[in-house]
This record gives C-alpha cells, structure tokens and sequence, in this order.
C-alpha cells in the first residue's frame, strides 16, 4: 500500500522491474514516468547539443550542469562549454528549446525527458524547461553494477502551480550575497522559480536609495546591498530561471526608515517636535508607523520605489502592508481629523486609502503591487497578488484570505503552512494543501492560486545558521508547489530527501556542514560526537517559543548556540518513531533490542557529555535534557531486559521531565515516542 500511488503514475515495460525505483531520488517528483529496460552509461565522451531557438542562459547552465555531472563522476568529460547552438550535432544528450523563455510566471515550464541505453533528448517548449529537465537528469544519476549510469526511461512533466517561491527576510539579520546565491542554485535545484526579497523592517534598511543616502547611513548599521549587488542577484537569478520580487515594507514595520527620515513618521507629540527612532534589537510588532496623512510620505516613497523599480525588471513589486496595529495613528489627532474629513471609519480604511496612493506610484513604474493579506480591500486594482499569511500560530491550512481571495477575483499566493521559520518538521508542511477541495472553487476560482512561497523570516537566523532553517525541508514544500497533488506519501518523501539534501552541499548549502562548526565551538574544539549524538533527538523550540514576546534574543545576541545547531526534524527521532511503532506491534527480541540500542546510546551519551562539560561551558546548560533523556532510557532498558514490574508512576514522573522545555530552548523529539511506548506497556 505504501507505494500504491506510484503505480497511478508510473507505466512499466516488460522489463523495466530490474529498475529499483527506490534508488529514484527525484524531488519533485514528475508528473509521470515511464521506465524502460536498460540504462545509459556514462562515460568521458558525454557531450550536450542545443538546437532551436533558446534564450542563452540555457549555455551556461548546460556547462553548469557539465561541471556538475563531472564532478560527480570524475570522469574528466572532453567537452569544455557550450556556448552556441548545434555545437555537437552528434552529441549523447541532445537539448531542443523552440523558443526564448521569459522570467515570468505565465511561462510554459514542460518538458520532455528521454532516456535510452543510447542517447538522452530533452524537448521543451524553453529553456525554462530545459533547465528543469537538467536538474531531474542530474537527480536522475545512479550506480548499476560498478558504473554511473542514467535509468532508461522517458518523464513528462511541467508544474502544478506557476509561483513557486521562497522568502528571505534579509531585515532583521543581513544575509551577504554569497548566502544569497547559494540558495538561489539550491531554488534552481529543485524548480523554484520566485525570490522574495525581504528587504526592509523594523531592525534594517538594506537596500541603497542614492537619492535617499540617510536610509542606509543611519538605518542599516553598515550592513545592505549596494544598487550593483542587487542587479548582480537580479541577473544571477534570472540566469537561473528565477524571478527575484523586491519587499518594501510599508506602513507598519517602519522603524528602520523612521530612523533615517522621522519627520514622515506618524507618532504624536504634543510640543510639535518630531520624534527620534532609532533602529530596534527586539523581535515583535512594533508601533511606529509612516503617515498617510503627511504628502510627504508619498515623495519618499516615490523617490525609493522609483529606484527600486529600476533595479528589478518583472512585473510585482511587494509593499508588505502587514502588522499595522495602528496605535500612533489613534493617539494622533491631526490623522483622527483628516479621516473624519475623508470619511474613513477605520484604520483599515486608511491604509486602503495608503495602498491605493501606493498602487498609482507603481502603476508608473509599469509594476503590479502584491501585498501581505491586509492590503484586500474592495478598492484593491484585481491585478494585485494577495499574500495568504494568516493562521500559523492556529494550525497548517489553507488560510481563509487565500480562498476568499480567489473568490473575489484576486490571483493570490499561499504561505500559510510554509513559516519554515517556525522550526516545524518537515512533514507538516508537506502535507498542507494549496487548494482546499471543501471550498467548493470553481475552475476559474482555483485558477487563480497561483501557488505558495515558503517564508524564511530572519529573527532567530545568521549567515551560519540560516541555510540549515531552509533545507531540507523547503525541498519538500517544492515538491508540494510543483507535483501532482495526489503525491503525498510522506515515508516515501523522507526517503528521498535524504540523497537531495546532500546533492544541496554540492550547490554550496551549508545546512550540513556549518552544524559541525556550531558543535565545535559548543564542545570548547573538543570531541563533538557526543553532542551530535544529542543533536539527533533535540529541537529547536517552535513556533516562535524560543524567543519569548521577542525579547530574550536581541538582533546582536549568539546563534551559535545548541539550539542553532538543532534541526527541526531530528533524524535518530525519526527513527525512534519508526522502532517504537514496530515494538508496539510486535515485542518480538529483535524490536526490543532495536529500542535497547538506542537506550545505551543514551545512557553512555550522557556520560561522555558529562565529562566533555568540565571544559566546555557551554555544554552545561544541556547536561538536563541529557540527563532526563538517560534516566528514563535506564528504566525503559530494565523494564525491557529483566522484565521486572513497571512502575508507570515513575515513568510518567520520568516522562515529564522529558517533555519539559526549559533548558537551552530546545525539546527533546523522542518524548512522543517515549509516551507512546509508556502507554503500550
């Protein structure tokens, strides 16, 4: 049963059952797949050759791919670049575009991949889907008796949502471009197609203004993308069949720019005298707040979004318009006067007023305006995206703004479900649904889900930490955004997951390597195998618990901590799970000892930590988890070996400990597990 949805979509030849479709690491996985008999062997002489009429990014990423390919095989392919159209008539892999792909998202991303013991052909409508048939070719590659070799087969497929994004808020911690670009590849990887680039908050301004030089110079603490750096990640990107959507925060979330130009801000004071702002360290919603009474406001912004605009050539242009709780504009008496002279009832219908002043800048900037829920108003141009974000703290579903949305002819986006910033495993996401078959949404209705974003807000992350925060587990929402909807076999996912997040460090994702750095430190440069051990069945506190009311950790406070090298999905609980669910069906002593194993690691885990923290600091503040985890591992191991009378009394008290969370912000992942087990006994 466990694999009975592949059999929907995967046509088999006589033959093609000597093909062992778990070695397949695909992510996402195609819409369909036919395997043929054999394989295509790789050898030095695999070379590329591109005819029709594609855009010439598809050269360099066919080189990039040639580089990659290579790198995997050692093979030392003869074929250097591919710089031009039918450079290698007889080539093994022949690539067909027959036309130039746009970066936009009503682009046809299909493709067609054909693998057979001789040749490989990839024919796609761009070189969008071009693109995409490389990286599933290069996920595609497997070892067959002694050799690297491509199964025969033949894949067709094209995504299921055209706006496949990732957020990355770049305010709150500045995130430098090599941490850009890297993620950018990792998108590319797995078909992503939208960058969303947080770029102004309440903690930082990051964008240069050259009309506007205060905003950086006070607003940024030195820390932003110069107007050169953004074009080099526009054209990085676009390289890459991406497009890249600016964010610029307005109204709310305004510290930053109120820092550097207080006199748009909205607060009150009763001499006249215009507040002083100053850029805030904490976490949280904040109140200052631009003034949309004040025409100054809408010189600023013209002059920012004017530039801005220039440095990215798409169509959308993101103005926040989240989290303005209004407090300065209820205490200000001259904003109270000018919505009772404009008859406006609300601060709802203020920042309707806001947006709509908003719309007709970007109207001249040929740009469309896409905003955060709040900014749908009966006013709102139906060219808008709407941005479905509510509803995170309350459970993983479709949020109510993105079916009303649709319903009320906007084209809307769905990130509900995909705060990957709240530490949540992976499974959670995977199986939220863009499209709630309950909403009763007719075909034009649905139409207009354009698909979801997974959000990386930057609070709790640094250069060092913020790769581990976004893969795997945006791998996984990819295939959410791009696969048939009825894909959602989660042991099949995780099983596939692991060979694409090492491919990821290939890329330069450090989501793997950077937790050894973290350990280090943590261990004072001593042996790291215990605290890896205990990394394996810890996490990070979630949704957002970790950084209580947003104050104990300020924007300069260490994240290099325990709980930054934590992941949200502990592998070894996992696994725990997987052992714990087999005993409880089956207490036979091969289950039991497969507990047990885990036990003693535990128990002896302790020791070594124990030992290790006399000099190691930090590693103090863990020695409670660790010594919860090995006490009631040691009764579980009695119970289980000498089959002496369970104290469930105990146990329970044990079991409490466990599942406490106030050590080192972080909780131990097997406590379910354990209450399970204590509950079958």
């Amino acid at each position: 049963m466990k694999y009975l949805y592949l059999f929907l979509l995967i046509s088999y030849t006589t033959c093609a059952q000597q093909i062992n479709i778990d070695k397949l690491s695909l992510m996402p996985w195609p819409q369909n797949i036919r395997l043929h008999d054999g394989t295509f062997q790789i050898t030095k002489d695999f070379n590329i050759n591109i005819t029709g009429n594609p855009n010439p990014r598809i050269y360099s990423y066919a080189t990039r791919f040639l580089r990659r390919l290579d790198g995997r095989t050692g093979n030392f392919f003869t074929q250097s670049y591919t710089t031009s159209s039918n450079q290698k008539p007889n080539a093994q892999l022949q690539i067909n575009c027959l036309q130039q792909g746009k970066i936009d998202i009503s682009q046809d991303e299909s493709y067609q991949l054909k693998i057979t013991p001789k040749n490989i052909t990839i024919d796609a409508t761009s070189d969008l889907g071009a693109m995409h048939a490389l990286e599933t070719l290069l996920q595609l590659l497997t070892v067959q008796d002694g050799q690297f070799v491509f199964p025969a087969l033949t894949i067709n497929d094209a995504p299921q949502f055209t706006w496949r994004g990732l957020m990355i808020d770049v305010a709150r911690h500045f995130q430098p471009i090599e941490v850009i670009t890297r993620n950018i590849d990792a998108m590319a990887a797995l078909k992503l197609n939208i960058f969303h680039w947080h770029l102004t908050d309440d903690q930082g301004w990051r964008v240069e203004i050259k009309s506007l030089p205060q905003l950086t110079k006070q607003a940024s603490d030195g820390l932003f993308y110069t107007q050169e750096d953004i074009k080099y990640i526009v054209n990085y990107a676009a390289e890459r069949g991406i497009m890249v959507i600016p964010e610029i925060d307005v109204p709310g979330h305004a510290t930053a720019i109120l820092t550097a130009i207080p006199e748009i801000g909205s607060f009150y004071n009763k001499d006249k005298t215009i507040k002083t702002y100053t850029l805030e360290r904490n976490a949280g919603i904040f109140d200052p707040t631009l003034d949309p009474t004040n025409p100054k406001t809408y010189i600023i912004l013209q002059q920012i979004f004017d530039e801005v605009c220039a440095l990215f050539p798409f169509n959308y242009f993101h103005i926040g318009g989240d989290e303005n709780e209004g407090k300065d504009w209820d205490a200000n008496p001259k904003i109270a006067a000018f919505k009772k002279e404009h008859q406006l009832k609300t601060n709802h219908d203020l920042q309707t007023y806001f947006n709509m002043k908003l719309l007709k800048i970007l109207q001249t900037n040929n740009k469309e305006v896409m905003g955060w829920e709040e900014i749908m108003t009966p006013n709102m141009s139906k060219n808008a995206i709407i941005h479905s974000w509510r509803g995170v703290n309350e459970g993983l579903h479709a949020g109510e703004s993105l079916i009303n949305a649709a319903k009320s002819g906007y084209k809307t986006v769905l990130s509900n479900g995909f705060y990957i910033d709240l530490a949540l495993g992976i499974d959670e996401h995977y199986n939220v649904m863009l499209i709630d078959e309950k909403a009763n949404l007719t075909t034009e209705e649905k139409s207009r889900i354009l698909g979801g974003e997974a959000t990386m807000w930057g609070e709790l992350v640094t250069p060092a930490t913020i790769d581990s925060r976004i893969w795997p587990r945006t791998a996984a929402i990819a295939e959410r955004l791009w696969s048939n909807s009825t894909i959602t076999d989660v042991d099949f996912m995780r099983k596939r997951i692991v060979n694409v997040s090492f491919r990821l460090e290939e890329l330069g994702v450090q989501h793997i390597k950077n937790k050894s750095v973290l350990l280090r430190n943590i261990a004072n440069n001593q042996d790291i195998h215990a605290l890896d051990v205990l990394s394996k069945v810890c996490e990070p506190l979630k949704i957002y618990t970790r950084n209580k009311e947003g104050t104990e950790y300020q924007s300069y406070s260490p994240f290099t901590l325990f709980a930054d090298a934590c992941t949200p999905d502990a592998e070894d609980a996992f696994i725990f799970e997987k052992r714990t669910t087999n005993y409880i069906k089956n207490k036979s002593p091969e289950n039991t000892q497969a507990l047990i194993y885990y036990f003693d690691l535990w128990i002896q885990n302790h020791e070594e930590l124990k030992l290790l923290s006399t000099n190691a600091p930090l590693i103090q503040p863990l020695l409670p988890v660790s010594q919860n985890l090995s006490d009631i591992a040691n009764e579980f191991k009695r119970i289980l070996t000498q089959q002496q009378k369970i104290n469930k009394e105990q146990l329970t008290k044990l079991l409490a400990k466990c599942e406490s969370k106030n050590h080192a912000d972080i909780e131990l992942a097997v406590s379910p597990s354990l209450k399970k087990l204590l509950g079958s006994l």
